[in-house]
């Protein structure tokens, strides 16, 4: 047991001292959890296969046995815009003929056209989970992984908009306020409780403690339209921690058919004090409920099909769901700040528009021998970003549908097993009208790869 806890606590500090990078695969959280998982493409609530289950169904640490599982992930994102041209204000050279606050806001400035690619295209992320037998009925997990993010760095550029005099102005930088982007990062630490209640039935629960931390920069030019433009850009890294729970439970519903859900909890997160003119709600950034609901088929030698349904609830969070025709509807922007519920980061600010998405995930398995398992998945999950939100969604372009994925497991004997998986991602892409100035037309576009590996150990 002394070597147990050795290496948990080892691991956990690794896991909590590493850089989680930046996810964006089904809006802005991961298209699975754990290898074995990810190579059926995020399919598994009703497949477990290692300590990672307790990330989608924690249910499923009943049936994994006590292990120990450790693994990296190498993700790349490629992501950018293009920013068409756009028409000038009507006297060609200022915004004097426009009312006040109506010079039109201009990605590359009036007549000229933008494409920009973020900077950052590696990431790595670690994940970790260990579960405990506490007898034939009742097991006890923790896992350590990094549930999703987003991060973007847009170098160089320009943008027209309005100076305080009414003026219209090019300044350097995607918003005019120089480099501009945003890293969000975050941490799961799941404690898993499973009691198999038959040979093929069993619910689990599991409390959710979350770290996560974030970062925006190059947006000074929105000033006039925060309700707090000292916290609005441009102030380092700021940390939030909350928690929640996953509820999990499966059952053998036929022969060879095992059916599973479970919900995870709309996550209470403490504000990013540093942000909270950004956000809605004086810099509140909870995290979405999900619920997931699956079936794995065991068609004996011929291997396991999975299949899950998903559902992200990104309308349950004002600073992600709000769109941003709020600074039109309720802020009266000014010179050292809006006023109005709808300003950025007041009780009804503008966020990015984010919606509701639906992810499908099919996945098949088999062996070709007692060494090797192979997996091969298909994941696919709705856009959140409507077409009227590309503006500030440049920013977080979360835009990804599908997702093609690879894997296999390697028994080494004595105990351990080494699992690798892949996924690619080709380009999705949303068009719509910048919101500040409809002439032009803005396009985000992203495609991604990954490769997973990690080890396990059966005790």
């Amino acid at each position: 047991m002394g070597i147990s806890r050795k290496l948990i606590v080892c691991a956990m500090a690794v896991g909590l001292a590493s850089p989680m990078g930046a996810y964006a695969t089904n809006g802005y959280f991961a298209h699975g959890y754990g290898t074995k998982n990810k190579g059926l493409g995020g399919a598994g609530v009703a497949l477990p296969q290692d300590g990672m289950i307790a990330a989608t169904n924690p249910a499923g640490m009943a049936f994994v046995g006590k292990r120990l599982d450790v693994g990296l992930a190498v993700f790349s994102p490629d992501r950018g815009y293009d920013a068409g041209a756009a028409n000038t204000p009507p006297d060609g050279t200022n915004c004097a003929a426009l009312p006040d606050g109506q010079c039109p806001f201009t990605i590359g400035g009036f007549g000229g056209e933008q494409s920009i690619t973020s900077e950052n295209t590696i990431f790595f992320v670690p994940h970790f989970a260990y579960n405990w037998v506490l007898d034939n009925n009742n097991t006890l997990g923790v896992t350590v992984y990094g549930n999703g993010g987003m991060n973007t760095e847009y170098e160089g550029g320009q943008a027209q908009h309005a100076s305080n005099t009414n003026t219209a102005e090019s300044t350097p930088g995607t918003f005019g306020g120089g480099t501009a982007g945003v890293n969000l990062e975050q941490l799961f630490i799941t404690l898993s409780y499973a009691h198999k209640y038959s040979d093929k039935g069993a619910v689990g629960i599991a409390p959710i403690f979350a770290y996560q931390t974030f970062e925006a920069k190059g947006l000074a030019v929105f000033g006039g339209y925060s309700s707090d433009p000292l916290n609005l850009t441009d102030n380092g890294k700021s940390t939030s921690t909350g928690y929640g729970f996953k509820l999990g439970w499966q059952d053998q519903v036929a022969k060879g058919l095992t059916l599973a859900a479970s919900y995870q909890s709309k996550m209470s997160m403490s504000e990013f004090d540093e942000y909270k003119g950004l956000f809605a709600e004086g810099g509140s950034f909870d995290i979405p409920a999900t619920w997931t609901i699956g079936l794995a088929y065991d068609i004996a030698s011929a291997g396991v099909v999975t299949f899950d349904v998903q559902q992200i609830q990104y309308s349950d969070v004002s600073s992600i769901a709000n769109p941003l025709a709020n600074l039109g509807t309720d802020c009266a922007a000014g010179p050292t700040g809006g006023t109005g519920d709808g300003c950025l980061g007041a009780a009804n600010g503008a966020g990015f528009g984010w919606t509701d998405i639906m992810v499908y995930k099919l996945g098949y398995q088999w062996s070709s021998s007692e060494d090797w398992t192979w997996r091969l998945g298909f994941n696919y999950g709705d856009n959140p970003i409507p077409e009227s939100e590309v503006l500030f969604n440049i920013l977080a372009p979360g835009v990804m549908t599908s997702h093609i994925t690879f894997g296999f497991t390697h028994d080494m004997g004595n105990d351990n097993e080494l699992s690798l998986a892949a996924m690619y991602a080709p380009e999705a892409s949303v068009k719509g009208k910048n919101a500040f100035n409809p002439s032009q037309d803005i396009e985000l576009k992203m495609t991604q790869w990954e490769l997973e590996a990690s080890w396990g150990m059966k005790f």
